[in-house]
């Protein structure tokens, strides 16, 4: 990070989008990123206070935005745009239709508050950039990502019907969602607990036959997916 000090009037604005993104922010972190002094941070969230915005204190935590509490639409710069049409394209080569139509929305969503000459240049560019893709090998594999993504983050217990091609046979499993993991290209993952193997296990999306949420959730593994993906090599690729 260069030790430049950012503008107050910019550096008051990333606070409160910085405070929108993130659930809870701290002092240390606010000071950090914009290179300055954490007295100098108290006083732009006292004068953004003093401006109207409902800003919190978590005591032992953080600050966050009082519940509830939206910004009005963010300006993209024709960078920050850009980059988000290139993902668009990266997105339509994703072989499971969720992620395709959510991106979509909300990528409609994000040019809605484009500026006039952006959203043209926006609009040129998408017709402009491709990611080649194998037309033989251009299967549509699951529709499972957006329903795997909401048990993960609310600990869903969940009940499948999964396909082994090694041994041709179905199997019912109850399982923990714990991640999800892709190759560009290529089927969606789905790493969990799985109490009939009583460890962790990858599922292929386009294996996975049947869903049904349980009614139960689970506690969350402290382990992060970086752990895991570590340990994961280590058992699996790793020996002489």
């Amino acid at each position: 990070m260069e030790n430049k000090e950012i503008p107050r009037l910019s550096r008051l604005t990333a606070i409160l989008t910085r405070l929108q993104e993130k659930r809870l922010v701290t002092s240390t972190s606010l000071a950090n990123r914009f290179c300055v002094s954490v007295r100098t941070i108290y006083r732009d969230l006292k004068a953004l206070e003093q401006a109207g915005i409902p800003i919190l204190i978590e005591e032992g935590k953080g600050y966050t935005l009082m519940e509830g509490y939206r910004l009005p639409p963010i300006m993209f710069t024709e960078e920050e745009a850009n980059a988000l049409i290139t993902a668009e394209r990266l997105i339509y080569v994703n072989k499971d239709t969720s992620l395709k139509g959510n991106y979509s929305e909300a990528i409609s969503k994000i040019k809605s508050v484009l500026k006039n000459n952006v959203k043209d240049k926006v609009e040129f560019l998408s017709e402009r950039v491709a990611f080649w893709q194998d037309p033989k090998d251009n299967d549509i594999t699951s529709n499972l990502l957006s329903f795997f993504q909401a048990t993960i983050t609310n600990f869903n217990v969940i009940k499948i019907e999964y396909f082994s091609p090694n041994n041709n046979e179905t199997t019912q499993r109850i399982i923990e969602p714990f991640a999800l993991i892709n190759k560009i290209g290529e089927s969606w993952y789905l790493i969990a607990w799985c109490r009939l193997r009583k460890d962790y296990r990858l599922f292929r999306f386009d294996r996975i036959k049947k869903t049904e949420v349980i009614n139960e959730t689970f506690n969350p593994d402290k382990m992060s997916l970086e752990q895991y993906l570590i340990q994961y090599r280590k058992d699996n690729f790793d020996h002489p």
